[in-house]
């Protein structure tokens, strides 16, 4: 049984781009390559595709590394226009439809400063989801991620395979879970002092 994230990339193809999710919309995904570019790598929405532009040397598993990095990176940017109750609210309703039949009707959904040990709550017997504002400024895959997380604990309690099912609709529940882990693991390594320089 999967361990719940919440308390504790496809390879593109550059002949024939591959749709890949980012919050509600999908963008096809074209890698350039470019030999007067040494170190750098950069990416930009042009219309229905994400372009990433990488140094021409670049092994394909780097460019596998960072084709993900800089979706995750341009997925967050967009995120950061800051999403208010209300349209938290109808996202929650959005994602109810589309996964899980329109049954999970939350009453109330809201962000909250005061959840720094978990990503989302609920209260099913009010019908409440509470989502912590740490998630602001993340990929909406994965505020989304934990929406339906939230969604689905007002149709089934605890972490049951009943519960998984439900999420298994979701395509980037895998994706999501991970870049959470790796948020909670990064928070726990020690901060380095900043190298002097002699």
């Amino acid at each position: 049984m999967p361990v719940d994230p919440l308390h504790s990339a496809a390879r593109p193809s550059r002949s024939a781009p591959s749709p890949l999710s980012s919050g509600s919309e999908a963008y096809a995904v074209e890698v350039r390559r470019s030999s007067r570019r040494r170190r750098t790598v950069s990416a930009y929405r042009e219309g229905e595709r994400t372009v990433v532009l990488i140094p021409a040397r670049m092994s394909e598993a780097e460019e596998k590394r960072w084709v993900g990095v800089m979706l995750d990176r341009l997925a967050a940017q967009e995120s950061k226009r800051m999403l208010g109750d209300a349209e938290l609210a109808d996202r929650a309703q959005r994602l109810s439809g589309q996964y899980l039949d329109g049954r999970a009707r939350p009453a109330t959904v809201r962000w909250v400063t005061n959840q720094n040990t978990r990503w989302g709550s609920c209260t099913p017997a009010e019908g409440s989801i509470r989502l912590s504002h740490r998630l602001q400024g993340m990929p909406e895959y994965v505020v989304d991620y934990v929406l339906l997380h939230e969604l689905a604990h007002l149709l089934v309690p605890g972490h049951g395979p009943r519960f998984w099912e439900l999420l298994d609709a979701y395509p980037r529940t895998e994706r999501a879970r991970g870049y959470l882990e790796g948020v909670v693991a990064a928070d726990r390594l020690p901060h380095l002092p900043a190298a002097r320089s002699e």
